[in-house]
């Protein structure tokens, strides 16, 4: 109620508009809401990790040696994972105190403004060091946006899939991730097959971050008409996935919210392992082309959504917690090899990364069905998000640069210990809560 009677004449106005006589809860309708919404922060997402490989390191540190620059460019990618928490925390009181709708708005628009200020990011040449400022300024606020765009539709979905379909439903959020991907590579593979380096570092690169503007204004009304309707309103209330207090829910929680960090750690390390780390090493290391690798990793993420699809129909089968098992541990196996098929060839690299995302989109597809449902009902709306956000800060967020420190001093096969850290992480996770395994099954 209090909500409510504080929402935003824009929350109020969706209300009206979007009001249906018949009341029902459609979960396809909810499911597209979902993948919009995923797919505009994925892409939001790639087209600064691509940046971070192939513009900052030019643009932002040119007074240091490559390898050097792309280290300092991996050194503010985690920022933005950093400052997940903090903006959960942050928006989490904006949805109690003004209602989820302009929790959306505010957060969207705060995504959408820092992602298309980094079109306008000033190099060194003009600014000097300021530049690295205000590239972590932007990224910062990316990351606070990310905290507060968690609308709780997945765990919406999740909880009004029929039993016999859980998993299905549990890997409908994820396809946002390969979709992302796929879009945001093929802009800059477009760009960078289309233009001379020279223009490209100067006006090219910045294209793609007005497209995830546009997205983003797109998605926040996809998402809006959902969020702010009476039946979904009180639906979401129905199944007490209402904000509860940060502080109260990792008191209460706290052994959920670590194991359920953990559980998908294989699957969030993979996640950076296959897309930004590998960018990272070619560029750095060897003579191939930028837009041609690109082009690879395109149709490797054709395969991860595909898997994604599958992981859902294997999940309902056997069980989620038997999916993320099985893929942790072909994950290891897979950490084993998979840098010497980088470095062998054009066969090594196409074999890298369809391999690679096949066991991406088997283990991330059901990474959220395991947040979702670590909580119990009054914990799950903050419980989940707080979980997804260690969860990427944990497995993802230092990845690009842990990988490249030991790629550059070890050799490329020593890079493979941080995916099979992340492997291991998640068959302890799993192997001890034991809760965990009763919820999921």
């Amino acid at each position: 109620m209090a909500a409510s009677a504080h929402s935003a004449p824009l929350e109020r106005d969706a209300r009206a508009v979007n009001t249906r006589g018949d009341h029902e809860v459609r979960p396809g309708e909810i499911a597209i809401g979902v993948i919009i919404g995923r797919t505009s922060e994925f892409f939001d997402f790639f087209c600064y990790a691509i940046a971070s490989v192939i513009v900052f390191p030019a643009l932002v540190f040119p007074y240091v040696d490559r390898l050097t620059g792309t280290l300092w460019s991996f050194a503010l990618f985690p920022l933005a994972f950093i400052a997940r928490p903090i903006g959960t925390q942050i928006f989490m009181w904006v949805d109690r105190e003004y209602g989820r709708g302009t929790k959306l708005t505010i957060a969207l628009f705060l995504l959408g403004t820092s992602t298309v200020s980094l079109a306008f990011l000033p190099g060194y040449a003009e600014v000097g060091a300021a530049s690295a400022f205000l590239l972590a300024a932007f990224r910062i606020g990316q990351g606070l946006a990310l905290g507060g765009a968690w609308d709780g539709l997945a765990s919406l979905l999740a909880l009004n899939a029929p039993p016999e379909k859980r998993g299905w439903y549990a890997m409908v959020p994820q396809l946002g991730a390969p979709l992302g991907l796929i879009v945001a590579s093929a802009l800059f593979a477009f760009f960078l097959a289309n233009m001379d380096m020279v223009d490209f570092l100067s006006w090219g690169w910045r294209y793609p971050f007005f497209v995830a503007f546009a997205l983003n204004v797109v998605a926040l009304f996809a998402r809006l008409r959902i969020v702010v309707t009476p039946e979904y309103t009180e639906l979401f209330k129905s199944r007490e996935l209402t904000p509860s207090r940060v502080t109260a829910t990792v008191k209460a929680q706290w052994r959920n919210i670590i194991i359920g960090a953990f559980a998908p750690l294989a699957s969030f390390a993979l996640f950076h392992m296959m897309t930004v780390f590998p960018l990272s090493w070619i560029a750095l290391f060897t003579r191939e082309d930028i837009a041609r690798f690109l082009g690879i990793e395109i149709i490797g993420a054709f395969f991860g959504l595909g898997a994604v699809v599958i992981s859902g129909l294997l999940a309902d089968r056997i069980g989620r917690r038997s999916v993320l098992g099985y893929t942790a541990a072909a994950i290891a196996v897979f950490s084993g090899f998979a840098p010497q098929l980088l470095a062998g060839g054009d066969a090594g690299e196409l074999a890298f990364m369809i391999g690679g995302f096949v066991l991406l989109g088997l283990a991330f597809g059901q990474s959220s069905g395991a947040v979702t449902n670590n909580f119990p009902k009054r914990a799950r709306y903050t419980g989940a998000a707080l979980t997804s956000d260690l969860a990427w800060l944990f497995g993802a967020g230092f990845a690009p640069l842990a990988a490249l420190v030991l790629a550059s001093q070890f050799g490329l096969v020593a890079a493979g210990g941080y995916l099979l850290s992340g492997a291991l992480a998640t068959l302890a996770a799993l192997g001890l809560n034991k809760e965990l395994a009763r919820r999921l099954d």
